[in-house]
């Protein structure tokens, strides 16, 4: 490999995980900052003179706080910088293959998650609804169970937790299994609703939050095997080159800005589209149904996040098959 492709490649590869780790801190940013009210960088950077001043001035717990998120950034700009500098003969493809498996592995987290939700909050709401809730745990957790934020505090994010450690063992995704599982609720709705004329809200709750999860976390998986619709008049009959031009202008001009707008838009402010039912652990309006719907705003973080990932590995991807055009797409399938 030529010294120039070696440059480019370095500066490529550090440019990609750079926007890769922006996904990460601006997520870590904005939760320090409306959950646990810290200043953030931006905040603290005007506190230092650098940006506009923040419109009131700092505590000494904030100042320290700012001082360490900085740091932090500081050393993560070092790393990404040191460990490009000490690969030099990693491929585009191997950082793309990297990017892919961190996809995959948000996406798995976020399925395991909503299947281990939807079954105990359903249940959960059933037995409340029907009354026996309180025979089983006693009155006082029975009513601590009726507000949003103690389910969501101590049965949700458990759930969250217990949920991101099966998806570091467990490589399959099980989209499969999800969309079954989304039919054989709806056909329980049919059945009740018909033969014994019940029906509840949790149950069509349940319907929709794991189909918005369906819908939303499987659209990294399905980039990763070419899965989108495209205009297929077009693309079909492109070169191997042509269609990595595609992908790597469809990438930077539609994909990246799109992932980031969802995010910057959703999250820039409390009381932004994604941030205000996250932070007010939002329900539905129907008192007995299930208490996930604050969850399904934080389906947009999962899907940005890991389709921004995705995009960077399908970037650095497409711009390795430009250079070779006659070599396969190696990317590992998540």
């Amino acid at each position: 490999m030529s010294k120039i492709h070696l440059r480019s490649d370095l500066f490529l590869r550090f440019a990609a995980a750079l926007g890769v780790i922006a996904v990460f801190l601006f997520l870590s940013d904005n939760f320090l900052i409306y959950w646990f009210e810290q200043p953030g960088l931006r905040v603290f950077l005007g506190h230092l003179g650098l940006l506009a001043p923040p419109s009131s001035a700092l505590t000494s717990s904030q100042v320290l706080s700012g001082w360490i998120q900085l740091s932090g950034f500081v050393l993560i700009l070092v790393g990404i910088g040191l460990l490009c500098a000490l690969s030099p003969n990693r491929s585009l493809k191997d950082d793309a293959r990297l990017y892919t498996c961190v996809a995959a592995y948000i996406v798995r987290a976020a399925f395991w998650a909503v299947l281990l939700i939807g079954i105990v909050d359903g249940l959960i709401s059933f037995l409340r609804v029907e009354g026996f809730l309180s025979m089983l745990i006693g009155d006082h957790l029975a009513t601590q169970l009726g507000r949003s934020i103690f389910r969501g505090t101590y049965v949700h994010y458990p759930l969250l937790a217990i949920g991101a450690l099966i998806a570091l063992y467990h490589r399959g995704l099980g989209f499969t299994w999800l969309a079954l599982l989304i039919v054989a609720a709806e056909f329980s709705i049919v059945i009740t609703r018909f033969i014994f004329s019940y029906e509840q809200a949790f149950m069509g709750d349940l319907v929709r939050f794991w189909y918005a999860g369906l819908f939303l976390f499987a659209s990294a998986y399905t980039l990763v095997h070419d899965g989108h619709v495209r205009v297929d008049v077009f693309y079909t009959n492109f070169t191997p080159r042509g269609k990595a031009i595609s992908n790597i202008f469809g990438s930077l001009l539609l994909g990246l800005p799109l992932c980031w707008n969802i995010l910057y838009q959703g999250m820039h402010g409390k009381g932004s589209a994604i941030n205000s039912p996250l932070l007010s652990f939002e329900i539905s309006q129907s008192g007995f149904g299930m208490y996930t719907k604050y969850l399904m705003a934080g389906y947009l973080i999962v899907f940005a996040a890991s389709m921004a990932i995705q995009f960077t590995a399908l970037l650095l991807e497409s711009i390795s098959d430009f250079r070779s055009p006659s070599n396969e797409s190696t990317t590992s399938k998540a």
